[in-house]
C-alpha cells in the first residue's frame, strides 16, 4: 500500500477511538471539543506534511525509473531490437503519437517542490512555458496526493488545500490562454516565434498522454484548433469590404481578396509552421479544415448584405468556380499537400439552397423589371418621334424581340456557368417571367396607338410587331425540350398577342375601306369610279405593307382581307340600293367586270390563296349583263361553285338587274329552286360565302311564288 494510503488509515484508526466526553460537565465538554479540533487539525497537519514529503520522494524516483526505461529503450533500439519493446505513454483517444514522436520528444523530471503561484503565473506571462507547465504538474500532484490522503477521512477539505486547488485551476487557465494566444497569433500572423509553437505542442501531447488524470485541462487539440479557427476569423474578417454605395462591384473583389489571403496564409502554413508541429497534429490539413469553416461562416454573413443578381451570382461564382480552382484551393503552390478530396468548400446543403433560392427570386424580379424597361426602350425609340420601322431582309422588325433573346440567354448563360440544375431553374424563371409580358406590351402598345394619326404607319407598327414576337416564338423553341411547360405557356401568349395585332390590323382596314365599299352598286357608282379608285388605292398600300410581313403570318392575314373585300363587294347587290333600268345593267356588268379583274389582279399579287373566291364576280356580272331569257343558263356553275347562293340572293341581284316581277323572274328563281334540290353539294359549307350575307327582299315580286328563301 502507498505511504500516503498507510498514513491515512492510520489517521482514521485513531479518529475511531473511544472517547468519555459524555460523562463530562457542559463545561467540560465544551473544553475538550475545542482540544479534539485542535488535536484533529494538528494531526491532519501533520499528515499533509508526511504526504508531501512522501510524494517528493516517490515522484523522484519516478522521474529516475523513467529516464532509465527510456535509456535503456533507446539502447535497445540502437541495437536493432524490436520497436515493440518500446514504453510507450498512453495515447490520445483522437489521434496517438508516431513511434518518431515519442522519441522525439520526452517530458523534463517534474520538479519535486513546484514554485509558489506567483511564480509559476510569471512564467506563463514570459513565455516560459515548458518550466511553467513542469511547475503545474508538480504542483497538481501534490494536490491530488494530499486530497487521496484526506477524501476518506474528512467531509470537507481544508481551507489551504481548497486555495490551492483554485491556484492550480487558475494556472490551468492562465496556461490554456497563453496557449490560445500564441496559437492564435501564429494563425493570424504565420511568421511567428517558432519555438513557442513547439512548446505548445509538446504541452498538448503531454496532457493527451496524460488523459483520465484527476484535474485534466480538458480537450487541448480542440483548444488548440479553436485557437486556430479564431485567428483565421480575425484574418478574414481584417479584409476590407466596400459598401454597394462605395463600390458597385464590392462583393466580387472582397471575393478575390478573400481567394488571395487564404492562398497566402496556407503558403505561410506550409512553409513556417508544419515544422513545428509533430506529424500527428496534421497541421495543414487542419488549417484547410478550418479555412473550410470559417469560410463558410464568412460567406453567410456576406450573404445577409447581398440584394443584387450580379452579388449572387458573384456568391455561387466563389463557391462552386473559384474556391476549389487552381486561383484558390488548387493552387499549384499548395500542392501536393492539399489533396483533391480536401479542395472542395463542403457548405450546408441549406445553405447554397438558400443562396440558390434567392438568386432566383432576384432574377425574377430583374427579368420583370428589365422587360418593362424594354418596352420604354421601344417607346422611346420607335413610338415618342414616330420614326418608321427598320427593314431587314424585306420585312419590318424592331429590336425588341432582339433584346429580349439577348437578355434572357445572356441569364441562363450565367448560370449555365455556375451549376446544370440552377441553369435549369432559370430558364423556367425567365420563361415564366416572360409568359406575362406579351400582355403588358399589349396594354402599353394599344394605350400609345389611340394617338397615332397616321394610319399608313399605324399598319406598318403593327406588321412590326406581329414579324418580331414571330421570331421570338421561333427562338424561344430551343428551350421546349428542358421546359415544355414553360414554353407552351408562352406559346400561347404570343400567338394571342400575334393574334390580336393581325386583327386589329385588318379591323382597321375593313373601317378604312367599308364607307367606299358601301358605295358599290349606287346610282353614283354606275356613273363614277372615285370610290372604287380610293378601293383600290387602299388595298394597294396594304398589299405594299404586306410584302413586309412574315410569311408565316401574311397569307392568313391577306386571305382575311380577300375575303372581306369580295363579301362586302357583293353584298352591295343585295341590298336593293339600286335597280339598272334601261340597258343600265349592260354598263353595270361591264364594271362589274372590269373592277372584278383589277381586285383579282391586287389579290393574286398579295398571293392570296383563296381562289375560290375569284369566279364568283365573273358568275354575277354574267347574270347581270345577259338578257333575261339567258341567265337561267349561268346559275349551274353559280351554284356548283357556291353551294350556299339561295333564292333570296338570286332575287336580290335580279333586282339590281332590272328583273323585279314578272314569268321570266319567276322562271329564272325556279330554275334555282331545281339545282339546288338536285346539287350533289346542296348541303356543303366547305367555302362559305353568300351564308355571310343578308338580302333584301321585295315582298311585291314574290306574289303567288312559293317560299324557297331558306
Amino acid at each position: 500500500m502507498p505511504l500516503a494510503g498507510r498514513m491515512a488509515d492510520n489517521v482514521r484508526g485513531e479518529a475511531d477511538g473511544p472517547s468519555d466526553i459524555s460523562a463530562c460537565g457542559e463545561d467540560v465538554l465544551a473544553e475538550m471539543t475545542e482540544n479534539n479540533k485542535r488535536q484533529n487539525l494538528k494531526k491532519k497537519n501533520s499528515i499533509i506534511k508526511s504526504v508531501r514529503e512522501s510524494f517528493r520522494l516517490s515522484l523522484a524516483l519516478k522521474n529516475k525509473e523513467s529516464n532509465n526505461k527510456i535509456e535503456k529503450t533507446n539502447t535497445r533500439n540502437d541495437h536493432g531490437n524490436s520497436s515493440d519493446d518500446l514504453v510507450q505513454s498512453p495515447a490520445s483517444p483522437k489521434e496517438q503519437l508516431t513511434k518518431q514522436e515519442s522519441k522525439s520528444y520526452i517530458l523534463t523530471e517534474i520538479l519535486p517542490v513546484p514554485l509558489s503561484v506567483m511564480e509559476i503565473n510569471n512564467l506563463i506571462k514570459n513565455n516560459i512555458l515548458g518550466e511553467a507547465y513542469l511547475n503545474i504538474l508538480s504542483l497538481r500532484e501534490e494536490v491530488q496526493c494530499e486530497q487521496d490522503a484526506l477524501k476518506k477521512d474528512e467531509k470537507a477539505f481544508p481551507l489551504e488545500l481548497l486555495n490551492k486547488e483554485k491556484d492550480v485551476h487558475l494556472l490551468n487557465n492562465n496556461l490554456r490562454d497563453k496557449l490560445t494566444e500564441i496559437v492564435h497569433q501564429s494563425s493570424s500572423q504565420p511568421s511567428c516565434n517558432k519555438e513557442l509553437l513547439v512548446q505548445v505542442a509538446n504541452i498538448i501531447q503531454e496532457e493527451e498522454k496524460r488523459e483520465g488524470d484527476a484535474e485534466q485541462m480538458g480537450v487541448w487539440r480542440d483548444v488548440w484548433r479553436a485557437a486556430i479557427e479564431r485567428g483565421v476569423k480575425e484574418t478574414l474578417n481584417k479584409i476590407h469590404l466596400d459598401s454597394y454605395e462605395e463600390n458597385i462591384s464590392w462583393l466580387a473583389v472582397h471575393l478575390g481578396q478573400v481567394g488571395k489571403v487564404i492562398v497566402e496564409q496556407l503558403e505561410k502554413v506550409k512553409a513556417e509552421l508544419t515544422s513545428s508541429y509533430p506529424p500527428s497534429f496534421n497541421v495543414f490539413e487542419t488549417y484547410v479544415s478550418i479555412f473550410h469553416k470559417v469560410v463558410g461562416e464568412h460567406l453567410k454573413g456576406l450573404l445577409g448584405k447581398v440584394t443584387e443578381l450580379k452579388d449572387y451570382h458573384a456568391l455561387l461564382d466563389f463557391i462552386l468556380n473559384h474556391y476549389h480552382s487552381e486561383k484558390i484551393m488548387g493552387s499549384n503552390s499548395l500542392q501536393p499537400e492539399l489533396k483533391e478530396e480536401l479542395k472542395t468548400l463542403k457548405l450546408d446543403e441549406d445553405f447554397l439552397d438558400q443562396i440558390k433560392n434567392a438568386y432566383c427570386n432576384r432574377l425574377q424580379a430583374d427579368v420583370r423589371s428589365s422587360l418593362d424597361n424594354i418596352i420604354k426602350l421601344e417607346h422611346d425609340e420607335m413610338w415618342k418621334d414616330n420614326n418608321k420601322p427598320q427593314i431587314n431582309e424585306e420585312l419590318y422588325l424592331s429590336h425588341i424581340h432582339m433584346d429580349i433573346l439577348m437578355y434572357i440567354s445572356g441569364r441562363i448563360q450565367a448560370s449555365s456557368l455556375l451549376d446544370v440544375k440552377l441553369e435549369h431553374r432559370v430558364m423556367c424563371c425567365c420563361l415564366h417571367e416572360l409568359k406575362e409580358f406579351p400582355k403588358r406590351f399589349e396594354s402599353a402598345f394599344v394605350q400609345w396607338n389611340k394617338t397615332l394619326l397616321d394610319p399608313s404607319l399605324w399598319a406598318e407598327y403593327h406588321i412590326t410587331y406581329i414579324n418580331s414576337f414571330s421570331d421570338l416564338k421561333e427562338q424561344i423553341e430551343s428551350y421546349r425540350q428542358k421546359c415544355p411547360s414553360q414554353v407552351e405557356q408562352l406559346d400561347k401568349e404570343i400567338n394571342g398577342l400575334v393574334k390580336m395585332l393581325s386583327q386589329a390590323l385588318l379591323d382597321h382596314f375593313k373601317n378604312d375601306t367599308k364607307p367606299l365599299l358601301k358605295m358599290m352598286m349606287t346610282k353614283k357608282w354606275l356613273s363614277s369610279d372615285e370610290d372604287f379608285q380610293q378601293l383600290h388605292k387602299r388595298i394597294e398600300t396594304l398589299s405594299q405593307q404586306c410584302k413586309h410581313m412574315s410569311p408565316h403570318h401574311v397569307q392568313e392575314f391577306v386571305s382575311g382581307v380577300h375575303y372581306f373585300v369580295v363579301k362586302e363587294y357583293i353584298s352591295q347587290l343585295m341590298k336593293n340600293n339600286y335597280s339598272c333600268k334601261n340597258r343600265k345593267n349592260e354598263n353595270a356588268a361591264a364594271k362589274i367586270e372590269v373592277q372584278w379583274g383589277e381586285l383579282h389582279e391586287l389579290f393574286q399579287e398579295m398571293n392570296s390563296v383563296q381562289h375560290w373566291l375569284y369566279p364568283v364576280g365573273e358568275h354575277l356580272q354574267k347574270i347581270i349583263g345577259e338578257r333575261k331569257s339567258e341567265i337561267k343558263n349561268y346559275l349551274q356553275p353559280l351554284v356548283d361553285d357556291y353551294p350556299d347562293f339561295r333564292q333570296k340572293h338570286l332575287s336580290a341581284v335580279l333586282y339590281f338587274r332590272g328583273v323585279t316581277r314578272g314569268r321570266q323572274r319567276q322562271m329564272i328563281l325556279q330554275t334555282l329552286s331545281d339545282l339546288k334540290q338536285n346539287a350533289r353539294n346542296a348541303g356543303s359549307t366547305q367555302h362559305a360565302l353568300f351564308n355571310e350575307m343578308e338580302a333584301a327582299v321585295n315582298t311585291d315580286c314574290l306574289v303567288n311564288m312559293p317560299c324557297y328563301f331558306h
